[in-house]
C-alpha cells in the first residue's frame, strides 16, 4: 500500500520556545542558559559569530544533542527530542549548512528517501506522479534524474530546501540556506518560504550572517555571543549597527587592508585551451584561456553549475583535464604534491571540511598536512615529531585567530568559519605561497570571519601572490579582484575591472545572455 507523502498532510505553523537551555561538552559550555521564543507563523533570525553556539542550539532542537539543562516547549507542551525522527514527528525540519544528500542517488531518490515512512518496496510510478505535482509548485526546477553527486553546490542547496518543502515541515530551521545562491535565487527561495509563513503554514528559524536577508524577510531576531544570549528584538525596531553590536559585544572598527598599487608582474598561472568534463562525461570547461600575474587577484563570477567547480578541481589535481595545458611560471603543471611544493601553489577550496580536511583528525594534524614530511615536523623521511606538530599548529592558530578548545580537538568539531581559518592558516601561514587558488572562501561565514579572510587574501596579493578567486558572491569579487571575468556554460564570456564594472551587464553575462 502506498503511503501518502507528507506533502498531503494538513499543516499549521508550530510555536517553539527554549527556556534556559544549556549544553556542555565536558568542561566546555557551548550553550549557556539560552532562552528563545518563535511564535507560530513568524520568521525568526538567529544571529551570532561563528562559534557563538548557533549550530549546537539547533542540533539540540533537532535531537542530535540532548540539552543538559533547560526546557524545549513545542506547541505549549514540554517535549523531549532524542533524535531527528522525533523532531520529524513533531513537524520540525532543517536545511543544514553542509549537504546531506546521497551523492550516488538521483534527486528523485533523495526526495523520496528523505521520508521516514518510505515503504520497503517503492512504487516509482506513483512516487513520480507525486513528485511531478510537487515540482509544479516548487520555486525552482532541478532535474529529478540527475545524481546528486553531479550537482554543483548551488543546485545541491536547492535540493536540500526542496526536501524540506516536500516533507512540509511545520517548523523549519534554515542554516545559511542561501550561501551558494545568487541574490535573485536567494530572494526567490526566501520569498517563497516567507509566503508560506505569512499564509499561516509555517514557522521559520533562520541562521544567517546576511543582514539584508534579516531586514527583507524576518520578523524578530535572537543574538548569541560566545554561547550566551546577547540580545533580541523586532527587526522593525533595529538597525544593522544594533545587531552588529550585539554580536560583537560593542562597537569596533573594521580592519582595513587596502590593495597596494602594483606594476603587473610576470605571468604566474596560465591556462591555455583548458577543457574538462563533468562526472557524467559531458563538457563542463570549454577552451578556457586565462593568465594571472604576480600580485594580481583575478575573480571569476558565475551562477553555480557553469563549470567553476570543475575548473578548480582541475587546478587542484582532483579532476583530469580533457584538453589544453596548465603552466605555472612557464612550466607544465599537473597539480601533483611535488609540483605544488616546487611552485608554491596553495589551495583554499569550497567546502573545506570535505575537500581540504579529515574531520576526525585533530586541528594540529590537519594544519600539518602540507609539512608533515619535512623538517622540523618530519625527520629522517619517515618519523613525525608530535611536539613539533603541536607547536607549529599553535603558532598558526594564534596568528589566524582559530577558535578551538585545543590543538588536539577534531577539526570536524569546529564551526564553519574556524575550519576555514584553519585551512587558510595552513595554506598561507608559512608565507611562501606564490599562487593561491580559492573557491567561495567565505561560504556561510559571519562578517568577522569574512573580514579576516578577505584581509589575508589581500595581504597575499600585496606580497606578490597570484590569486585566482572563484566566487558566487559578486560583492566579494568587486571588493577583492583586480580583474573580473564571467564564466557561463564553461566558457569565459566577459571581462572587466571593478572600477568599470556594471552590475546589470555582469548579470546578463552570468545568465548566459
Amino acid at each position: 500500500m502506498l503511503i501518502p507523502p507528507p506533502a498531503e498532510r494538513p499543516l499549521q505553523p508550530l510555536p517553539l520556545e527554549l527556556v534556559k537551555l544549556t549544553k556542555r561538552f565536558g568542561a566546555f559550555v557551548a550553550n549557556d542558559q539560552i532562552s528563545l521564543k518563535v511564535p507560530p507563523g513568524t520568521f525568526h533570525a538567529l544571529l551570532g559569530e561563528n562559534g557563538a553556539g548557533k549550530s549546537t542550539l539547533v542540533k539540540c532542537i533537532m535531537g542530535y544533542h540532548q540539552a543538559d539543562e533547560g526546557d524545549l516547549v513545542i506547541d505549549g507542551h514540554s517535549r523531549e527530542i532524542r533524535s531527528p525522527y522525533d523532531a520529524y514527528q513533531f513537524g520540525i525540519g532543517m536545511v543544514y549548512q553542509h549537504f546531506t544528500l546521497v551523492p550516488a542517488m538521483t534527486v528523485a531518490e533523495n526526495l523520496v528517501l528523505s521520508r521516514p515512512n518510505t515503504p520497503g518496496i517503492i512504487r516509482w510510478k506513483e512516487e513520480r506522479e507525486h513528485l511531478r505535482e510537487f515540482m509544479k509548485t516548487a520555486p525552482f526546477q532541478v532535474d529529478l534524474d540527475t545524481p546528486a553527486g553531479q550537482l554543483a553546490a548551488g543546485q545541491k542547496q536547492k535540493v536540500e530546501i526542496l526536501k524540506q518543502l516536500y516533507l512540509n515541515s511545520r517548523f523549519l530551521i534554515l542554516d545559511e540556506p542561501t550561501s551558494v545562491l545568487t541574490p535573485a535565487e536567494a530572494d526567490e527561495v526566501l520569498g517563497l518560504i516567507r509566503d508560506k509563513v505569512k499564509a499561516g503554514h509555517l514557522s521559520v528559524l533562520l541562521i544567517t550572517h546576511k543582514f539584508r536577508e534579516v531586514f527583507a524577510f524576518c520578523d524578530e531576531i535572537t543574538v548569541l555571543r560566545r554561547g550566551k544570549f546577547a540580545g533580541a528584538g523586532k527587526v522593525a525596531d533595529l538597525r544593522a549597527d544594533d545587531m552588529a553590536a550585539m554580536m560583537m559585544g560593542g562597537q569596533r572598527e573594521a580592519r582595513v587592508v587596502r590593495k597596494l598599487p602594483r606594476e603587473r608582474g610576470p605571468a604566474a598561472l596560465e591556462l591555455k585551451g583548458l577543457c574538462a568534463n563533468q562526472d557524467n562525461g559531458l563538457p563542463a570547461v570549454n577552451q578556457v584561456n586565462l593568465t594571472i600575474h604576480e600580485g594580481e587577484v583575478v575573480g571569476i563570477a558565475g551562477v553555480s553549475g557553469n563549470g567553476q567547480r570543475e575548473l578548480v578541481e582541475v587546478l587542484a589535481g582532483q579532476r583530469p583535464a580533457t584538453g589544453g595545458t596548465v603552466q605555472v611560471h612557464g612550466q607544465a603543471y599537473s597539480a601533483t604534491r611535488a609540483e605544488a611544493f616546487q611552485h608554491k601553489v596553495f589551495l583554499l577550496p569550497e567546502e573545506p571540511l570535505r575537500n581540504a580536511c579529515v574531520p576526525g583528525m585533530t586541528v594540529a594534524e590537519n594544519i600539518a598536512f602540507r609539512s608533515f614530511d619535512r623538517p622540523p615536523i618530519g625527520r629522517a623521511g619517515c618519523f613525525v615529531s608530535r611536539p613539533a606538530i603541536r607547536k607549529f599548529a599553535q603558532e598558526l592558530i594564534t596568528r589566524f585567530s582559530v577558535k578551538t578548545r585545543s590543538t588536539e580537538t577534531p577539526i570536524g568539531d569546529l564551526s564553519g568559519g574556524n575550519v576555514q581559518r584553519a585551512v587558510l592558516a595552513r595554506e598561507l601561514g608559512p608565507g611562501t605561497a606564490q599562487v593561491l587558488i580559492t573557491a567561495n572562501p567565505c561560504f556561510g561565514l559571519d562578517f568577522a570571519a569574512v573580514e579576516s579572510i578577505h584581509s589575508q587574501i589581500t595581504e597575499a596579493r600585496n606580497r606578490g601572490v597570484a590569486v585566482l578567486l572563484v566566487s558566487e558572491d559578486l560583492d566579494e569579487l568587486l571588493a577583492l579582484a583586480d580583474r573580473l571575468l564571467v564564466i557561463s556554460h564553461g566558457e569565459l564570456v566577459y571581462e572587466t575591472t571593478p572600477a568599470q564594472a556594471e552590475i546589470n551587464t555582469i548579470g546578463h553575462h552570468m545568465a548566459g545572455h
